[in-house]
């Protein structure tokens, strides 16, 4: 009979240095031994399994259900803990993808424990439709803050999770009946496209630019619910010119986009806080699409607000990105190309 569980069948030790780390190979069986199961989970010329050898930085080979992982054994047991998982993800149903191999990376991280797994499992945030559950410590962190602090700032870029978070967490919120409405604001700016060709009036005009939250608000409630609150006003979406003058009480309310903000309409909008409120405030200040000469309000939140108490600020950063593994790549390419200017001027 095989054995599902690890077996640590050979150690090789450079005799050159004792410091170099020990290579181990690694064989495990995945049963039942089924070999619709197994093409789902290898993926087509065994792309998933060299994704996940990749990401690892192992060797591993398979001859049916049996595989051989060659490496470190603390990453070999990680890879296969992951392969393991994506097997059973199969008998569901699921078919396994390049992106799901992604995320269960992302959570696994570096330097996993269940200890870790455990605590990132306590951010879980349910809705409806989805059970949202954060991908690693700063996702964890903007979650914890969104519960303790009635302002928080989620800053970071593209892909992230930060008003996909946010949204999830409204959801609940409102569910829960913590709130009595929720509304999703957004700064009215041309991303170097003009509005006015557009039909209809502005809100119509800014339709397309709220799409995100519409997309967010669909995967976690579903059309028919989501059109029916938007009829009741229990949920909101409007740009940010339509909160001058009111008092946003009972609510949780996100800014997102906030990158695109003056000055003086963040104020605005952070002082409509209030009793019984949540604010949420989403932005990437690599991205700002203000006029040339006109300050991101985001940056100047955050240098006027930084150490206020009451107030969380959670910063995203490369390595949070959730989308397609080159993103990381792109935004780490972008940041290192503006310090290299930033150095020369």
């Amino acid at each position: 009979m095989s054995n599902p569980s690890l077996d640590t069948t050979a150690t090789t030790v450079s005799k050159q240095s004792k410091q170099k780390q020990a290579t181990h190979s690694t064989s495990f069986f995945l049963e039942p031994d089924d070999t619709a199961r197994l093409a789902n989970l290898c993926g087509q010329f065994d792309n998933h399994i060299e994704q996940i050898a990749d990401a690892y930085g192992l060797q591993i080979y398979n001859r049916g259900n049996q595989f051989t992982l060659e490496g470190s054994v603390k990453v070999a047991q990680r890879a296969a803990s992951i392969i393991q998982r994506l097997y059973k993800e199969t008998a569901n149903g699921t078919v396994i993808t390049p992106e799901l191999i992604h995320l269960l990376l992302q959570e696994e991280g570096p330097e996993d424990t269940k200890a870790k797994r455990k605590k990132t499992d306590s951010g879980t945030v349910k809705t409806p439709l989805l059970l949202v559950k954060p991908r690693g410590p700063h996702q964890l962190q903007y979650l914890q803050n969104i519960k303790e602090f009635d302002i928080n700032f989620g800053v970071g870029p593209a892909g992230t999770g930060k008003t996909f978070l946010a949204v999830a967490a409204a959801v609940e919120a409102l569910l829960r009946d913590d709130v009595k409405r929720i509304l999703l604001v957004r700064p009215a700016v041309e991303a170097g496209e003009k509005l006015g060709f557009l039909p209809g009036d502005l809100a119509q005009k800014i339709d397309p630019y709220l799409r995100p939250l519409y997309d967010a608000l669909y995967e976690m409630l579903g059309p028919e619910k989501v059109t029916r609150f938007i009829e009741r006003n229990i949920i909101e979406i409007a740009p940010l010119a339509y909160m001058r003058g009111r008092t946003l009480s009972h609510s949780f309310v996100i800014l997102d986009e906030s990158q695109n903000t003056t000055k003086e309409q963040m104020k605005m909008f952070l002082t409509r806080v209030g009793f019984g409120s949540k604010a949420v405030i989403t932005g990437d200040i690599t991205q700002v699409d203000l006029p040339r000469g006109v300050y991101s309000g985001l940056k100047h939140g955050l240098e006027v607000l930084d150490g206020v108490p009451g107030i969380g600020i959670t910063r995203f950063d490369s390595k949070d990105v959730v989308r397609h593994p080159l993103v990381q790549r792109i935004v780490d390419a972008y940041d290192s190309f503006e310090r290299q200017s930033q150095d020369q001027d």
